[in-house]
């Protein structure tokens, strides 16, 4: 490839004539070949375009647009269909793509019909397995009975110390077995085609941020103490999702949402719903993460100790809660869910709180920001 045939040599023998003895040739000049880093520099793809199609090509590409807004900007969030060609926006996709896909990609009208997921089976030996629950009563029946007591104190508190702070109440389960069993059942399915384990707790793993780290005194302004009262609340939930007893939710999916959570029942304000669960890591580790469901636990005045809540491996049904579009008054009016993170124990803990009455039916929804404002939400529904 590229290499001449070397020359022939004066003492080369010709056909015809006599052999005779000829004085010892002098050894040939060393010859430079060419490496095969030079050939394959200099060498041209074998499906390349010829130049002048290769400029219409860069031409093209250079007034892409996106097919739904119609807009050429932020183009590295711009992907390109493998089969027409067109534009489209990670943000401007239903469901949003969390981020540019490794392989190939196909707009929604070259790509094939999406399929609803697999559903879970709603066998109550398999989810009794899949959520790892405990057919104990008697571990219930202390924090009950605490919650009881501590209730019936409180009535003789004067109405004036109620209205200082609103309590958590704990939520209220389907009492029909079949009802919660389909709700588990929804999650499951959600999880399973996630591709994640489930866990009602935070997580700390090898080679991530150590529990020591998780320090609410670290809080940047402090951090509220969550109250006995309430705490006493949540132990109780916690209690009740060990026996099977879980919140009034069912998980569905939606076309251009994706996994939604939605009010299996009436649920009343500042009803515990769940806490945010999943693995531990540092924000600095995780700063050009392509998860999508990212939550801060603790803002430390050192960026390097910033945590995060990461729930891509290990979660459970706050992963699923959508977020408001909080750039818009309508998207505002969506939030029923408030997003708050209290110090229990000493330690940082993040508890989604229903913040207005819930009809049965309607979606969940919380402002993803909370209030540092740290992802965008203006192209969300």
């Amino acid at each position: 490839m590229g290499r001449a045939a070397p020359p022939s040599s004066p003492s080369s023998p010709q056909l015809g004539r006599k052999r005779t003895a000829a004085p010892t040739p002098e050894p040939p000049t060393p010859r430079r070949y060419c490496s095969m880093d030079d050939v394959m520099r200099r060498a041209r793809a074998v499906d390349a375009p010829p130049p002048v199609a290769r400029a219409r090509v860069y031409t093209y590409y250079e007034n892409l647009i996106c097919e739904t807004c119609g807009s050429g900007d932020r183009d590295d969030d711009l992907l390109l269909c493998d089969r027409c060609d067109r534009g489209h926006h990670t943000f401007c996709l239903r469901p949003i793509a969390a981020r540019v896909p490794i392989g190939p990609w196909f707009c929604p009208v070259c790509a094939p019909p999406a399929k609803a997921p697999k559903r879970f089976p709603m066998k109550q030996t398999k989810i009794i397995d899949f959520f790892g629950i405990r057919k104990d009563g008697q571990d219930a029946q202390a924090p009950k009975c605490r919650l009881s007591q501590d209730a019936r104190r409180r009535r003789k508190r004067s109405l004036v110390m109620h209205k200082k702070r609103r309590r958590i109440l704990p939520f209220v389960p389907s009492e029909d077995e079949a009802r919660r069993l389909k709700q588990m059942a929804s999650l499951a399915t959600a999880m399973t085609s996630s591709k994640t384990k489930f866990s009602n707790e935070l997580t700390y793993m090898p080679n991530m941020a150590p529990r020591s780290s998780n320090l609410a005194r670290l809080e940047v302004g402090g951090m509220q103490v969550l109250p006995k009262e309430d705490k006493e609340s949540i132990e109780l939930c916690r209690t009740m999702q060990q026996r099977g007893e879980c919140p009034p939710l069912l998980v569905v999916f939606d076309s251009l949402e994706g996994f939604t959570v939605q009010a299996d029942a009436d649920i009343k304000d500042m009803t515990f719903l769940a806490e945010y669960a999943g693995d531990v890591d540092y924000l600095e580790k995780r700063a050009n993460d392509d998860i999508d469901c990212i939550m801060t636990l603790l803002l430390t005045a050192d960026p390097s100790q910033r945590l995060v809540i990461c729930p891509d491996k290990r979660g459970n049904i706050s992963r699923f809660i959508s977020g408001i579009n909080n750039h818009t008054q309508d998207g505002k009016k969506k939030q029923n869910v408030k997003c708050v993170r209290y110090d229990i124990d000493g330690e940082s803990h993040v508890l989604l709180v229903a913040c207005r009455d819930i009809p049965r039916g309607e979606k969940l929804y919380y402002d993803y920001n909370g209030y540092e404002h740290a992802y965008p939400t203006q192209h969300f529904l």
